[in-house]
Parts: structure tokens; sequence; C-alpha cells
């Protein structure tokens, strides 16, 4: 019994882990988040006017870069470590001044920004495992 409750017929692999989290977190910024921002880049450039002192432009452009490029990169293992660092960045933005740390439930919660930014911090340390092109 003590075997089932431990999953331990389950093969442990840290890269087949490494390689479903980068997959999973990549196709669902790049088509959850990142390909709306990028079909309504002027309604996207609108909402992010000023955010850090920068014109919406320049932040919708740098949030599309994160979200769509560096997604990619991520899926492929190809640089993933900057990929990670880019995503995370932009989750920070989203969570510490977009949402401003707010974790309560309901509208303007940034608890998913929260979740995309400690995976993408995840993966920034431990490399896309042997399955990324990168091969770290």
């Amino acid at each position: 019994m003590l075997k089932l409750l431990k999953l331990s017929f389950l093969p442990k692999s840290p890269d087949y882990g490494l390689l479903i989290l980068r997959v999973a977190l990549g196709f669902s910024m790049l088509l959850l988040h990142g390909r709306g921002k990028m079909l309504n880049f002027s309604a996207t450039a609108e909402t992010m006017n000023g955010l850090l002192g920068l014109p919406g432009n320049v932040n919708a452009g740098l949030a599309i870069f994160a979200e769509v490029v560096c997604s990619a990169l991520l899926i492929a293992g190809l640089f993933t470590r900057f990929a990670a660092l880019m995503l995370a960045a932009t989750m920070g933005v989203a969570f510490f001044v977009q949402h401003k740390s707010n974790l309560v439930a309901g509208p303007g919660s940034g608890e998913l920004a929260m979740v995309y930014l400690i995976a993408y911090v995840t993966l920034l340390f431990t490399g896309g495992g042997k399955f990324a092109v990168d091969r770290e």
C-alpha cells in the first residue's frame, strides 16, 4: 500500500517534468495571452500606456516579444534560460506593477501572473533539461 501511495511505480525523471513544464507553460502563454496581444496590438498598447514610464507601444512590444517569441523558444527548449528570464520579468511586471501584488480572488487578481512567475523562475534555475534543443 505504501508503494502505491508513493507512486513509486512511476519512473522518476526530472527531464520529463521539465519538458512537460516548458511545453505547457509555453503553449498556454503563447496561445492564451501573447496571441491576443499580438492580434490586437493597438488595444494592448492603449492598456499599457505609461506602464513603467514607457509608451504603450513599447510596453506592448516587449510583452508580445516575451509572450510570443520567448514562449516559442521555451517550447523548443532553445535559449531556455534567456526565454524564462524574459517571461519571468514580464510576469513580475504584471504581478507587481499591473496587478499591484493583489492575490485576492476576483477581478484584478494577480494570482495567475504569480503562478507563471514562479514557474518561469524555476525554469531559469533548472534550464530546459535533456529534452531541450539546448540540452542543459
